[in-house]
C-alpha cells in the first residue's frame, strides 16, 4: 500500500493562486480562504473536502480508506 502524500497543491479556481498546503490526516477540510482574492473555497458537488475539489491529490482520508470522513 502506498504511503499517504500529506501535502496538496490547490488552486484557486477564481483567481489561479496556487500554493502547497499541509492537509489534515484525520478530517475533511470543507473551507479553504485563497490568499490572493480570498475567495471562500467549498468542495464541488460530490467531493468531501476543498482538496478533492481543488488540489493536486485528494485528502488522507479518501487516500486511506477510499471515502471521505463524514461517510457511513
Amino acid at each position: 500500500m502506498a504511503d499517504i502524500m500529506p501535502q496538496s497543491r490547490i488552486t484557486c479556481p477564481v483567481c489561479g493562486h496556487e500554493k502547497t498546503e499541509t492537509m489534515p490526516t484525520n478530517a475533511c477540510q470543507y473551507f479553504y480562504e485563497c490568499e490572493a482574492c480570498h475567495s471562500l473555497l467549498k468542495p464541488k458537488a460530490g467531493d468531501c473536502c476543498v482538496y478533492c475539489s481543488f488540489g493536486t491529490v485528494p485528502c488522507p482520508p479518501i487516500q486511506t480508506a477510499g471515502q471521505c470522513c463524514g461517510a457511513d
